[in-house]
């Protein structure tokens, strides 16, 4: 069981992943949330994965870092992907 420092830990990374990601593909700012929501989700289902299958690669304390890192990273680029790209004003 993940303890309280732990879930804060995560939504920091998360969010960190979040941001750093939108400002390395752009786009409008509105899609931030959208990055950091994705990035949230991918690192918990990413550490509870990690934590089901017992992935002992790179533990932060009960945190199972690396999986719940591939997991955000999985879901930035799939919410990138399905997202698309934006139509300018310019172009009816």
């Amino acid at each position: 069981m993940i303890n309280a420092s732990g879930v804060i830990l995560g939504f920091l990374l998360a969010t960190a992943y979040g941001a750093g990601f939108h400002l390395i593909m752009g786009g409008p700012a509105r899609r931030i949330i959208l990055y950091v929501l994705a990035a949230w989700v991918g690192f918990a289902v990413g550490h509870f994965l990690g934590d089901f299958i017992n992935l002992e690669l790179f533990n932060l304390g009960a945190l199972h870092l690396f999986s719940a890192s591939l997991g955000a990273w999985i879901a930035l680029i799939a919410s990138w992907w399905l997202a698309g790209e934006e139509k300018g004003q310019g172009n009816r």
